[in-house]
């Protein structure tokens, strides 16, 4: 950062006075600008024990399969834009929505939040970011084709837990870029 979104003035990097971190301060109006993880959410929506996954037509990871999922908005609650994200990727509604699992991405600088949740009446096709949709049982999913480490953990622990018993949401730090095996930190 450069200039001063408050005021326009010049930025400088420094540590403030009682934090422990780089920060831009202004130079004129003292704004002090934080840079925080941002927040992705989306679900792991069901049909007759079938997943919905999409195939991007955006990038990063053009051709690639994932669940709906993307940054949080201002002003919706995280379960509404897992819910957002289901409708624009895949023209989903998505219905019964619980937290499934909290993944965190340091690397980058991000925290996904996933929901599990039933597709409605099984319906879904392709929205803006999707070249097509599919539902997938666990043999039919096309693993090598993934597009993201968070994706290819959550569908792992989704087709691994025991679905009689009720769980509480899983935690992990991911550590792995797209295309390498991954390394995942299990907290739960």
């Amino acid at each position: 950062m450069q200039f001063c979104s408050t005021c326009g003035a010049g930025v400088t990097s420094e540590i403030p006075q009682g934090d422990n971190r780089l920060r831009s301060v202004c130079n004129s109006c003292d704004t002090i600008h934080y840079v925080n993880p941002k927040l992705v959410v989306g679900c792991i929506l069901t049909w007759e024990r079938k997943v919905l996954l999409c195939k991007r037509s955006i990038e990063p990871r053009r051709g690639f399969w994932t669940l709906p999922a993307g940054f949080m908005e201002n002003e919706e609650s995280t379960m509404e834009g897992a819910a957002r994200e289901a409708h624009e990727e895949a023209n989903a509604v998505a219905e019964d929505l619980e937290l499934f699992g909290v993944y965190s991405l340091p690397r980058i600088s991000q925290v996904y939040m996933m929901f599990l949740g039933q597709l409605k009446d099984g319906f879904a096709s392709a929205g803006e970011e999707s070249l097509e949709v599919g539902l997938f049982t666990r043999d039919d999913i096309p693993w090598s084709e993934l597009a993201f480490p968070v994706v290819t953990e959550s569908l792992k622990q989704f087709f691994n837990r025991d679905q009689s018993v009720k769980q509480r949401a899983y935690l992990a730090d991911v550590h792995s870029r797209p295309g390498q095996d991954i390394q995942v930190i299990r907290h739960h």
